[in-house]
């Protein structure tokens, strides 16, 4: 799991490692052109039920790290959606499917590794 530092807070945001990735670009192209917005996430199984949300703006301090050495391969759909979100007054919201469309369409048999569930999608961030 990567981790999100924000501010001066010494917690991290925990976050999946693919998903990370495309908050980093998503949160670098609205910073570098000045734009403030809102991430909102909902809380992990292992803390209390709710939801955060955080203010994201230039001079706030941010720092990216990742648990791979490795860079992760980017969905363009995903970071397009992720893109529009950010712009929205809804903010960008980190509870999404990051299953492609193509990929769901597919039986849960043609996707080795992967059970096909009909719940709502889990959150991929914890606060540590």
């Amino acid at each position: 799991m990567a981790k999100l530092f924000y501010g001066t807070t010494p917690e991290p945001i925990t976050i999946d490692d693919r998903m990370l990735a495309h908050v980093k670009v998503v949160v670098a192209t609205k910073l570098r052109r000045g734009e403030s917005f809102t991430l909102s996430w909902t809380h992990g199984e292992d803390e209390p039920a709710g939801r955060s949300t955080i203010w994201l703006q230039p001079a706030i301090p941010l720092r990216f790290v990742f648990e791979s050495e490795q860079p992760e391969s980017l969905d363009q759909n995903l970071l397009k959606r992720m893109a529009n979100d950010a712009n929205s007054s809804r903010g960008l919201n980190l509870d999404i499917d990051t299953v492609p469309a193509a990929a769901a369409e597919r039986p849960a048999s043609a996707r080795p590794g992967q059970a096909r569930s009909t719940a709502a999608p889990r959150s991929l961030v914890r606060a540590a």
